[in-house]
């Protein structure tokens, strides 16, 4: 005949009064390791969606702003005009590599008596053209390396809080002499929950990271491009000048 367990009367293995099976409860009963490394996962998922916001927004208001840019760009109006507009005071990284490209060629038409040839001109607009692509960039990777660490680590670290408390769990079932599976099972539940809350925090992270890594290389692409293009530009407004 089978035997009716009363709930009211079980404990966890570190003798604390077991009434509640939910998540909740279960996070409350843990080991205090297994409750910090529960928390720091919580917080780097967090973290993690609020870097993947600001990333997907500000690469979409970057690509928004260079699409404006270009159309004017490609109009055919002045560049002075057009650098005096946007590229003085740049608000999104193509205006910020044109306007150090404008800048940095101005400054080689303006040097008196220095022996600057059509190709220097050219090399130090495209080396304040690089520099410039590179700071953008790198702004743009801000926080990129976190999600790397998360999506790598927190699996690592969610076990290790599952390590933890399985083995808190058998010291105190040791202590207590009772290896039925109603002794045994919350402490492990509890100790498997550090290892979901890795996954839910690893998960995003290293997803969000090779698909934010893959939108900041094309857009990486497009400022080159366009640096490219610009270059040979003012190339030959310089071979007009001369």
């Amino acid at each position: 005949m089978d035997r009716v367990v009363d709930a009211s009367n079980l404990a966890t293995p570190g003798g604390i009064p077991l009434t509640d099976l939910s998540i909740p409860g279960l996070f409350m009963q843990a080991d205090i390791v297994v409750k910090l490394v529960i928390i720091a996962l919580l917080f780097a998922s967090v973290w993690v969606w609020a870097i993947v916001f600001e990333k997907i927004t500000s690469l979409r208001s970057a690509n928004k702003a260079a699409d404006g840019f270009e159309d004017k760009f490609w109009s055919g109006g002045s560049l002075d005009d057009l650098y005096e507009l946007e590229g003085a005071k740049p608000t999104h990284p193509m205006a910020a590599v044109f306007g150090a490209a404008m800048a940095e060629w101005r400054r080689s038409l303006r040097v008196v008596g220095a022996d600057l040839s059509k190709s220097a001109v050219r090399e130090r607009v495209d080396r304040a053209m690089n520099v410039t692509i590179q700071r953008e960039i790198e702004r743009l990777e801000r926080w990129m390396v976190f999600l790397a660490s998360v999506g790598s680590s927190a699996t690592f670290v969610g076990l290790f809080g599952t390590v933890w408390g399985i083995m808190h769990t058998f010291t105190a079932i040791s202590m207590q002499h009772n290896t039925s599976l109603v002794t045994v099972g919350p402490g492990i539940a509890e100790a498997l929950f550090a290892t979901a809350i890795g996954l839910v925090a690893a998960i995003p992270a290293t997803l969000a990271y090779n698909a934010i890594g893959t939108m900041l290389a094309r857009f990486a692409g497009r400022l080159e491009g366009f640096s490219t293009e610009f270059g040979a530009i003012l190339s030959r407004q310089s071979e007009e000048r001369a």
